[in-house]
């Protein structure tokens, strides 16, 4: 299989030439293998060598024979070691899989690599003392967002059409964002957070991918979103396989337009301009659009995110192996320290509002059908924009730093809601600039039909960044 016909194709276009028998399971994994060498000197976006053999998966699931990334954030695959992105952690090996890599695997995915993480998972940039600067593949000097970065750098470069990444805050978005993918953050409670939990974070944490295109999402969350018998958190499953709904007519819907931060964070003027511009497709298209948004109190945001932080600290210090405080970095360290601190109080008053958030967006989606907002307020951050290693910030502090950077995701974290970045912008810098749709709780069916519209009016394909496989 020639490397140019590889990093061409999505995985579903690579499913149907395996399936067809044009090509074997080892052309595409060998490709893949040549792909991910040729990128990741530039790109920085592995944690160790490839898995030699690659993990196992079913030869008869959907996407079999597909190669496929995990992120550092385990423990997610057995036998399979993980450090968060950090120095503290060593040795640490997965016992088993995570629930949602046991549907990977069912689906066919091969994972060949493991990919870089910031350090807990705290940051919107990958770069990390441990493991160095992940780099993005549309301008070396800028960064590929957090944390699923490394999973977004190696897609966006052709070497794999999917790679696994989580999301709780924008984790998943705002990669895709920067690296000019797609990024779907599912409702909370169509995919798996077992077997360890039945939460993660308090539920602002959703589990999916990355990929190049909205049929690659849309088979994907078919393939990994069967009812979770047993979690808190579960929902029915979809009246229509998600692949179907993507040919489908969605409807006129109601449409809501938001290009100001709840915060007075600035939203930049070619992210204002690129999502504006969507909002008017979508008019021409055929929908509503109507300038609008949840009243949010961001405050409450910044207390809510502060669940995440709890729960990060928590682990840590239940470890088995405690960290290191003198090998964690600056932000992780105060982390650790105000997690100690931290009373029954405290958590409740995050919890409480949490509440707040997630029932005024409910209400809000009482009237609109989707909301689109910017993805990120700023252009892809040059390194060291976001300094976590600085000791100096209260874990508010730095939460509200990385809400300046990124201020529109972190609401649909805390109120469940499924919500989706598409490449739908292209700064005069030449680099990517994600907008966000947003539906009510369940209503993927929604998201991934209009996302569909909006790749066929305003089509991303084929744009390729200067660091890609071929």
């Amino acid at each position: 299989m020639q490397l140019s016909e590889y990093s061409a194709l999505d995985a579903t276009g690579l499913r149907e030439l395996l399936a067809a028998g044009a090509v074997s399971p080892t052309e595409v994994e060998e490709a893949a293998r040549t792909a991910i060498g040729r990128v990741n000197p530039d790109l920085n976006a592995l944690t160790r060598e490839l898995f030699d053999p690659a993990l196992d998966a079913h030869p008869a699931g959907v996407l079999a024979g597909v190669p496929f990334l995990i992120k550092d954030s385990g423990p997610f695959a057995r036998n399979v070691a993980f450090t968060l992105g950090s120095r503290s952690i060593h040795g640490a090996v997965a016992p088993f899989d995570h629930d949602l890599m046991t549907r990977f695997r069912a689906a066919g995915l091969v994972a060949l690599g493991q990919t870089t993480a910031p350090e807990l998972g705290l940051n919107f940039a990958t770069e990390t003392v441990r493991y160095g600067i992940t780099r993005n593949p549309w301008a070396l000097d800028r960064g590929v967002g957090g944390s699923s970065g490394g999973s977004a750098a190696l897609v966006a470069a052709g070497a794999v059409p999917i790679a696994h990444a989580n999301d709780a805050g924008g984790s998943i978005r705002i990669p895709a964002s920067s690296c000019g993918l797609v990024g779907l953050k599912p409702t909370r409670g169509r995919t798996p957070s077992g077997p360890l939990a039945g939460e993660v974070a308090f539920g602002l944490t959703a589990e999916f991918a990355l990929t190049r295109t909205v049929r690659d999402t849309a088979l994907l969350l078919d393939a990994v979103s069967a009812p979770l018998v047993g979690e808190k958190f579960s929902l029915p499953a979809p009246r229509h396989p998600f692949m179907e709904d993507i040919q489908r007519d969605p409807g006129r819907l109601r449409i809501a337009l938001q290009t100001d931060a709840w915060s007075d964070a600035p939203t930049d003027p070619q992210v204002r301009l690129a999502t504006t511009r969507v909002a008017e497709s979508l008019e021409w298209i055929g929908h509503t659009v109507t300038i609008a948004s949840p009243a949010l109190d961001p405050d409450d945001l910044i207390e809510s995110e502060m669940l995440g932080v709890y729960a990060t600290g928590a682990a840590m210090l239940q470890a088995p192996r405690r960290p290191d405080p003198m090998l964690l970095e600056g932000v992780s360290r105060r982390v650790l320290e105000e997690t100690a601190r931290a009373t029954a109080l405290d958590v409740m008053s995050s919890i409480e509002a949490q509440h707040r958030v997630t029932r005024e967006i409910g209400q809000f989606f009482e009237g609109f059908d989707l909301l689109v907002t910017p993805t990120l307020g700023q252009l892809p951050a040059p390194h060291g924009t976001l300094d976590y290693t600085n000791d100096s910030y209260t874990a508010r502090q730095w939460l509200a730093r990385i809400s300046e950077h990124g201020p529109f995701t972190a609401a649909f974290n805390i109120s469940g809601n499924p919500a989706i970045s598409l490449p739908l912008g292209e700064s005069r810098e030449s680099l990517p600039i994600g907008v966000q749709l947003v539906a009510a709780q369940g209503r993927e069916d929604l998201l991934l039909a209009v996302a569909a519209q909006l790749e066929q009016a305003m089509p991303w394909r084929d744009r390729q960044p200067p660091i890609f496989a071929d």
